[in-house]
């Protein structure tokens, strides 16, 4: 009974990854286009209508609650508080029954994570260091995890599942990571006495995680009124999306658990509408005269040399140091020419990488010029990291 009862488990892991990783996939190529459609509007004649649509404000306020915000403060603040809830519960969920749930599984990408988090960070500093950029270090730290597994996909069958295993469980600890530097680094105007009344909305929902209450209902509500404090506070408001999920109990029993249930409801409206979103409204950006002149700068050539040198050498150097050092293992199917191909993929940034430009500057030409070292370096790590896997991995 009880080998029973393991097997169908372990069916039941491998098909909410392949569930998981079909959706990000696909999620990644209608990135790519609506990224692609957004550049071509905003360098046409529409380019002005185009950015003041998502610079118009929508007044949400009612009774003393002030909501009034433009369209792209709605997207960064809100939708992507959704996404932030979505990734809370991904690892919430790898922590319980994924790839992290023991710690042998865990360490190699948590291993890799580590240096894909740190090199990038410290090439930026490198070369923006006590300057007006510097606050741009959190830039190339980012995975794009649905940009990454598209890649991923279009380097064939003959991958082995346990390379997309890795990848996944990499860019969702990466996800953590670039989360953690946001609370840390990127909080303005702090207010204490909002910070702490969202802080104990959190302890409320997750005492009554603990004591087994499974409503959804209480948790959307209580989630609601977090993040409107968590916005007030001064601190990023997404903090509160990924503060409800770990509040959000989860089961073993997928038919008792909110956290798989919720879960499993969001995969497909974050893919395919709040990220899209969030694609067409930063980047609606105009090629600027003097485009070749603003990827010299330091930031910028920090923001590339990151994404592209630092993640493939942050994330395959721990690796390979932690397997050499007996620290974890390599899985048996894999070669380091795979754990190669996938670190060049993790300099795919995007999505975490444009969200953390937002926060770190004010000018928008250090904003413009920062987008477009993304979107380049993600391309490069992309193309190259494509390469690698389809052609030299099999050879």
């Amino acid at each position: 009974m009880s080998c029973f009862v393991y097997l169908f488990m372990r069916k039941r892991r491998l098909d909410l990854f392949k569930g998981f990783f079909q959706s990000e996939r696909a999620g990644g190529f209608v990135l790519i286009g609506c990224t692609v459609i957004s550049l071509i509007i905003a360098n046409t004649g529409l380019a002005e209508s185009y950015q003041n649509f998502w610079l118009s404000y929508i007044d949400l306020s009612f009774f003393t609650i002030q909501l009034n915000y433009s369209i792209e403060h709605w997207v960064n603040d809100g939708l992507m508080t959704v996404f932030f809830l979505l990734v809370g519960l991904e690892i919430e969920r790898e922590l319980y029954v994924g790839e992290l749930a023991t710690f042998k599984n865990a360490l190699l990408p948590i291993i890799a994570a580590t240096g894909g988090l740190l090199l990038p960070a410290f090439i930026h500093l490198i070369f923006n260091y006590d300057s007006a950029t510097q606050a741009g270090f959190g830039i190339p730290m980012a995975t794009d995890i649905a940009f990454a597994l598209g890649m991923l996909s279009l380097a064939g069958k003959r991958i082995p599942v346990s390379l997309k295993i890795f990848l996944t469980a990499l860019a969702i600890i990466d996800d953590l990571g670039a989360i953690t530097v946001i609370a840390l680094f990127y909080t303005k105007g702090f207010l204490a006495s909002y910070f702490f009344a969202a802080l104990s909305i959190f302890l409320i929902l997750f005492i009554a995680g603990k004591r087994k209450v499974y409503g959804l209902p209480l948790y959307i509500i209580g989630g609601i009124v977090m993040w409107y404090c968590m916005l007030k506070s001064g601190v990023h408001a997404t903090i509160s999306g990924i503060l409800l999920a770990f509040a959000i109990p989860f089961h073993k029993e997928y038919h008792k658990n909110p956290s798989y249930k919720l879960q499993k409801f969001l995969h497909f409206p974050v893919a395919f509408l709040i990220l899209p979103i969030f694609s067409l409204t930063n980047t609606a950006i105009t090629f600027p005269q003097n485009f070749l002149a603003s990827l010299s700068t330091n930031n910028s050539i920090g923001i590339m040399l990151g994404l592209i040198i630092g993640k493939m050498a942050g994330i395959f150097l721990f690796s390979y140091l932690g397997v050499k050092a007996m620290l974890a293992n390599l899985p048996s199917d894999l070669k380091w020419i795979h754990i190669f191909g996938v670190s060049i993929l993790g300099g795919i940034g995007f999505t975490m990488s444009i969200f953390i430009t937002n926060l770190a500057f004010n000018n928008p030409e250090i904003i413009v010029a920062s987008k477009f070292s993304i979107l380049i370096a993600s391309f490069c790590a992309a193309i190259l990291g494509i390469y690698i896997l389809k052609v030299k991995a099999f050879r």
